[in-house]
Formats: structure tokens, sequence, C-alpha cells
């Protein structure tokens, strides 16, 4: 039984390894064209780019700390200390939950934009930083029983899976898993749902002009992939994660039971990593703005416009240092 269980264990180690390694260049170079894109040409939207922006960095930053992971699970030693590993274990679920509620506030948003134009028109982009502030606090805050309750003194060289939990009682352990996945998971999920079930409902409605209708087709797609990607992401992630939970507090015992929930926590994990890569196909297929600066000739003009920024701002530093002196 010990052998299989390590068996299981380093295949597991093996499947995060590869399934990172995958996600790491794809990841990184399509979340940093993104920021560039959103930075450099659609200050002029209102619509949801102040949360592209943020869900972009959230993605950003659960790439860049894969490369410790992908280390971690192919050498099975970890060398760069507790801290750092805490860190890098919070910063997933960070990343996980910002991701979430960056996907909600874009549904929304566009629902809202939608469905009312005229009070929202006027809507300044300094409300959605607010948002977005308040966002990321409130995920970082909440995220914190993640690495608390992996707190050890003992276990120095291992990290990420292999960290120890503390065991909680049965109503505690209850508790916890029934906030999380109601706040993290149920509720905005139910948001979604919601607001692509009154978008299809505006598309029915027999007075809408030609152009009403295409934009409710532009709405209805941002949101319906929205809620795909949080479907395909994060539902068997929130599925498992219980089971888990459970499991490595030893509420759930058996030999084969466990190692089903393992695997399937497993491949449920690196599902939710996977969002990194799959946000910015919505950026891409419902944002017009998007696709349009990524185009051949729209790329080639913005490059050339960096640079002309760039040698102007140049030529402008070495004029204002030739008079001073």
């Amino acid at each position: 039984m010990t052998n299989s269980s390590n068996c299981t264990e380093t295949d597991l180690k093996r499947y995060y390894a590869v399934t990172y390694t995958v996600i790491l260049i794809p990841g990184l170079i399509a979340n940093t064209l993104a920021l560039w894109v959103f930075y450099g040409y659609m200050k002029e939207t209102k619509r949801a780019v102040i949360f592209m922006i943020n869900l972009a960095i959230a993605d950003l930053l659960q790439v860049l700390s894969l490369p410790l992971r992908i280390f971690y699970y192919l050498t099975g030693t970890w060398e760069f200390g507790g801290g750092l590993c805490l860190l890098c274990f919070y910063l997933k679920y960070v990343n996980m939950y910002a991701s979430i509620f960056f996907l909600v506030c874009i549904s929304v948003r566009r629902y809202l934009f939608l469905m009312h134009p005229f009070r929202f028109s006027d809507c300044k982009r300094v409300c959605d930083i607010y948002v977005s502030v308040v966002g990321w606090v409130v995920v970082c805050v909440a995220c914190l029983p993640f690495p608390l309750l992996r707190l050890h003194k003992d276990n120095k060289n291992t990290c990420f899976v292999d960290l120890p939990i503390k065991e909680l009682d049965l109503p505690t352990s209850i508790t916890l898993m029934t906030i999380g996945e109601l706040v993290g998971f149920v509720t905005p999920l139910l948001i979604i749902l919601y607001c692509s079930w009154k978008t299809i409902l505006s598309l029915k409605e027999k007075n809408s002009a030609l152009h009403d209708l295409g934009e409710k087709k532009k709405a209805l797609k941002m949101i319906l992939t929205c809620a795909l990607v949080f479907l395909i992401c994060f539902a068997p992630y929130h599925i498992g994660f219980p089971l888990d939970f459970f499991v490595k507090t030893k509420q759930i015992k058996g030999g084969c039971v466990q190692k089903v929930i393992s695997v399937f926590h497993a491949v449920a994990l690196c599902l939710a990593s996977l969002n990194s890569c799959v946000d910015p196909v919505i950026y891409y297929f419902t944002t017009d703005e998007f696709r349009r600066r990524l185009s051949r000739q729209d790329l080639h003009d913005s490059i050339q416009l960096h640079h002309l920024s760039y040698t102007r701002k140049h030529s402008r530093d070495v004029l204002m240092e030739d008079t001073t002196e």
C-alpha cells in the first residue's frame, strides 16, 4: 500500500511539472501582450478595461510563480526557505480568487453598461479602480487561512502539495468549507449566470434596434465566455477541494478513496491554473478593439508609435541635459 501511494504521489508531481511547464510560456506571452495592448490602446473605452487589466495582472502573477513550482516538482526538494514557500502557496489562491472576482466584475460591468446605458454611461474609470482595489484587499484577506493552516516548523524542505495541514475538528472544517464555497464559488457563479440570463432575455425583445441588437450580442458573447471559463477552470476545483481538505485533515479515510480524490484534485488544480492561458481568449474573441489592435497593420503601427514616443522622450531628456550644462 505504501509503495502504491508513493508511486501515485510521484506520478502526480510529474503531472504538475508537465502541466505547469505547458502553461508557463503561453501564459507569460499572452498576458504580457494583453497588458501592453490595454495600456497603450484601450484607454478610450469604458467597457470593463480596468477589470481586464487586473485580470491579466492576476494571471501574470500566477504564471511568474510557476518556475518555482516546476523546480520543486522536478527535484522533489525546496531550498528557498519556508517564507518564500508559503508566499508562493498563498499567491496561488490569491491569484485564483482574484481571477474569479474580476471575471464577475467584467460580466457585471458589461451587463450594466448594456441594460442601463444612460445610468452607467457616465461612470468614470476611477469607480472601476476603486472596485479593483477593494477586490484585491478582500481577496488577500480572505485567502489568509490557506497559508495559516499550513504553518509548521518541520518539513523545511517540502512545499506546495507536500505541506502538512493543521488538523481541525469536523465542525470547524465544515464551517470553513461552507463559507469558502459560498463566497468563492457559488455566489460568483450565480452572478455570472444571472447576467447571462438577463442578457439572453434582452435579445428576445422585439423593440430592439439593429445597433442595440448587435451590442447585446457582443455583451452576451463576453458574458457567456466568462461563464464558460469560470465553469471549466474553477468548477472542478471547488467540487474537489472540500473532499481533498477532508482527506488531508483525516476526516475521510480509506486508501482507494483517498487516491481517487487526490488524483481528481490534482487535475482540478491544474485546470484552475490553466485559467491564466484561457483568459486572453476572452480579450481576443470578445473585444473588437483588442482583436483589431493585434492585427498585423495595427501591431506594426503600435510598435512604430512606441518607438517614436521613446525617441522623442530621449531627445527631450538630452536637450534638457545640454541646457542645464
